[in-house]
């Protein structure tokens, strides 16, 4: 019985220049360029299938969630660290990195690391709330079970763990109630994340029952979300209908965000850092009850939605300065366990930077504060870099003199709500903001 030897990638090409470098003269120019072009180009696959396999069987994080990187490292899976964009991270070598200070690294110096002000988010807009009325990250619920918060109408739901992070999973079509505890003022933000899967599934929230289960009386606004679109749709002939076109495949492959910015009947959707529907005549009723439907959910085809966050607006930032002497902004985002400034942030930051060139007298002292997760020395620690990063935000970006500024970490030792539920721990988690001297 024959057999055929075939050299392994490298040494094969190595053998084919070795001929040609024998005989020159048999080959022109141009063949040479194709050749190498062919080299690389065979390099480059073999180098894409070795990350590839490396990829498949390891556990994906972005680089600064820490939570992730451990709940990984825990379960014993490898991880290979992602930037800002979801794209893997490959050293000088184009293997996959696992180091989250060599990732942070990385990723600043390609780009992959957003900032607050730059790209896609220059143009971003969105400040959340300040006065957090409800949140629930599922966190205090048992996996596998139905959020205790929530009150359900009909469907298949339960909590799920996905890298630290919990969602509740539809595997079904259904609707559920998220009871707050007060009607909504005529300023509030919306938060949660989402994944849809199914071509014809979709996300739907609103302060009425609608499309499914009994009593389907509401006419309004809805915030909607599918694969092919999403932006603000109008039931019963109230409101207008305005929705963005979306990247169906990215869809199904990314976790987003969605946020919901209202001021009266003006309401603005986003998803990620894109805006897609700006309203100025939505017909949305504040309600002490928001509804959650989900469609053509399934077994195969789950729907997943991330932590909410509902909060009321509030004044000018200037304004609450001058009469209360301080103002907790929860606007300025930071990655998780970590002082880099997400950029999200860009909004907050821009106002408190032209609130800053405005008034030119204006002397702040910026304080970092946590909840009470995690060991009191390295909550103080990271209190105190967080503050740090927001002043050299200002001074760097916004061209604010540095010795107008103050920046001091209170850790967890400051809390301005309780720490037994989730709202007070997300109130916690603040940048402060106090007016110095007169």
């Amino acid at each position: 019985m024959s057999s055929t030897w075939r050299p392994p990638l490298a040494a094969g090409i190595a053998l084919i220049l070795l001929a040609l470098a024998a005989s020159p003269d048999t080959a022109d120019a141009q063949f040479f360029k194709n050749l190498k072009k062919t080299v690389k180009e065979a390099a480059e696959s073999e180098t894409n299938s070795q990350v590839d396999k490396i990829v498949r069987g390891s556990v994906q994080c972005a680089f600064d969630n820490l939570q992730c990187i451990n709940a990984a490292e825990k379960s014993g899976n490898d991880v290979v660290l992602t930037d800002d964009d979801g794209d893997v991270l490959l050293d000088k070598k184009g293997k996959p990195v696992s180091d989250p200070e060599e990732g942070a690294r990385i990723a600043q110096e390609s780009g992959g690391a957003s900032r607050p002000g730059e790209g896609a988010w220059a143009n971003y807009d969105f400040q959340p709330g300040d006065e957090i009325l409800f949140f629930d990250d599922y966190m205090r619920d048992v996996v596998g079970d139905f959020p205790r918060r929530f009150v359900l109408s009909q469907g298949n739901f339960e909590i799920v763990d996905v890298e630290g992070v919990r969602y509740v999973r539809a595997t079904s079509s259904g609707l559920f109630a998220i009871p707050l505890p007060e009607t909504l003022p005529e300023q509030f933000t919306l938060e949660f994340s989402v994944n849809v899967t199914h071509g014809n599934g979709y996300a739907r929230l609103m302060p009425g029952r609608a499309f499914l289960g009994p009593a389907r009386t509401y006419q309004g606004s809805v915030v909607d979300v599918s694969l092919a679109q999403a932006g603000i749709l109008s039931v019963g002939g109230a409101g207008p209908t305005v929705r963005t076109p979306m990247d169906g495949r990215k869809m199904q492959t990314s976790i987003v965000t969605v946020r919901v910015m209202a001021d009266g009947e003006h309401m603005k959707m986003y998803l990620g850092e894109q805006r897609v529907a700006n309203v100025p005549n939505a017909v949305f009723p504040r309600s002490d009850t928001l509804f959650i439907a989900v469609g053509s959910a399934a077994p195969d085809y789950p729907i997943l939605i991330g932590p909410i966050r509902v909060a009321g607006g509030g004044k000018d930032l200037y304004d609450r300065l001058l009469e209360e002497g301080r103002v907790s902004t929860q606007g300025v985002l930071f990655a998780t366990n970590s002082a880099r400034i997400r950029p999200e942030s860009t909004p907050t930051l821009l106002e408190i930077g032209l609130m800053l060139q405005d008034n030119p007298d204006l002397r702040l002292a910026i304080e970092g504060h946590t909840d009470s997760e995690g060991a009191e020395a390295f909550n103080l620690d990271l209190s105190e870099r967080r503050a740090a990063a927001v002043r050299e935000y200002l001074v760097t970006e916004m061209k604010i003199d540095a010795a107008r500024l103050e920046a001091m970490g209170f850790g967890e030792s400051k809390p301005v709500a309780s720490n037994d539920t989730s709202e007070g721990k997300a109130q916690n988690r603040r940048v402060d903001l106090v007016r110095v001297g007169s």
